[in-house]
């Protein structure tokens, strides 16, 4: 198969040309195309040779996951389910808010880490996506938001999360690649602050991104000790709190940031007492943080329930009152299954729960 310009950031880009006997500026042109303009097809790239276009015409493509599915809430959030594959499809969802627009991301169909609130993890796990399954999301983003632009022109996602479907740092080796495309100036252009990788304490993979391309950092923590870690958030059994806090530290030494946002989903009567308040307080004293208080959204076959209004506020304050920065997460599209911790798309389980097949909506385009 001819391969998709789309699975290579700049590097691996030029390289490509080279073999093609190509000079390195014409590589960085097609990225330019392909990302700036959002081209789908080399004869659109108007100031390229002829005979180059021709050539990739035949031996490369451009080829993102095609979109079955588009929904907006009244909000304005707006879900899309994109077929990767013959049997998976994953879901990205795009924010828009009065000064920025935030697209969340997947990187796998499905999730092999199991959370016990999260609806992703609750279907299983089939495959990590490619590259160009994860960049192919936000330029998809950007066509369908903006359909024409000029290549100066905004464009409408200024911020991206890898917050969707599976964990980044178990994929990193297509996560990274492309995480490198949205930072590059021929390409997206993200500054490295409104780039945040989510990560539930895959530590070696903290590590790995720490050394290759340190963006924002947000960890979903959930729980204050190790105990109720471990039943909510089961890598805390390989990965328990004090090895991740290590490992936060250990990132903040190259992050863009100067503190991890600690991820803390909201459960009624499991996880939002005053005294794991109180806990949560001891943890950041052992690393720069701030905390990001998420109500539950629920989902099908959940066991829990968003903690009310109240405790949630209550909660806050013991976490202010020790001088933290905490906000609470405005809940959004979860009128379209699109709030966090609701995003399932389509997977054919293949994994050992295979007993339980996920069903898989019609997927031809």
């Amino acid at each position: 198969m001819t391969p998709n310009l789309l699975d290579h950031d700049a590097d691996a880009l030029a390289a490509l040309f080279a073999s093609m006997g190509e000079k390195p500026f014409r590589a960085r042109q097609v990225l330019r195309w392909m990302h700036q303009r959002g081209a789908a097809s080399f004869e659109d790239m108007s100031d390229i040779a002829k005979d180059l276009r021709a050539k990739l015409a035949q031996g490369a493509r451009i080829e993102a996951p095609a979109v079955v599915g588009d929904d907006t809430a009244p909000d304005g959030t707006r879900k899309w389910l994109v077929k990767v594959d013959g049997a998976n499809a994953v879901e990205c969802v795009f924010i828009p808010e009065t000064d920025r627009g935030t697209l969340c991301v997947s990187s796998q169909a499905g999730c092999t880490l199991d959370c016990a609130f999260c609806s992703t993890g609750k279907q299983g796990f089939n495959r990590n996506l490619a590259t160009a399954e994860i960049i192919g999301q936000l330029w998809m983003a950007n066509r369908l938001l903006q359909p024409i632009r000029e290549a100066a022109s905004p464009r409408p996602v200024t911020n991206v999360v890898m917050m969707g479907m599976g964990e980044p740092m178990l994929n990193l080796d297509a996560v990274i690649p492309a995480l490198r495309l949205m930072l590059d100036d021929n390409a997206y252009g993200l500054s490295r602050r409104r780039v945040t990788v989510s990560t539930s304490g895959v530590v070696p993979g903290m590590d790995r991104l720490r050394d290759e391309c340190p963006v924002a950092l947000a960890v979903s923590l959930h729980a204050p000790n190790d105990a109720l870690r471990d039943e909510l958030v089961p890598v805390n059994r390989k990965y328990p709190i004090r090895e991740l806090l290590a490992a936060c530290n250990r990132y903040l030494e190259r992050a863009p940031r100067d503190f991890v946002t600690f991820e803390y989903v909201m459960l009624d009567g499991v996880n939002d007492s005053d005294a794991h308040a109180r806990e949560l307080v001891a943890i950041a004293s052992q690393v720069k943080c701030k905390y990001n208080l998420i109500p539950f959204n629920p989902f099908p076959q959940s066991a829990f329930r968003r903690s009310p209004a109240e405790r949630i506020r209550a909660f806050a304050r013991v976490l202010q009152r020790a001088g933290l920065t905490v906000t609470t997460r405005k809940t959004r599209g979860d009128g379209i299954d699109a709030a966090c911790g609701q995003l399932a798309g389509d997977v054919a389980d293949r994994t050992r729960r295979s007993s339980r097949v996920i069903p898989v909506r019609e997927l031809s385009a």
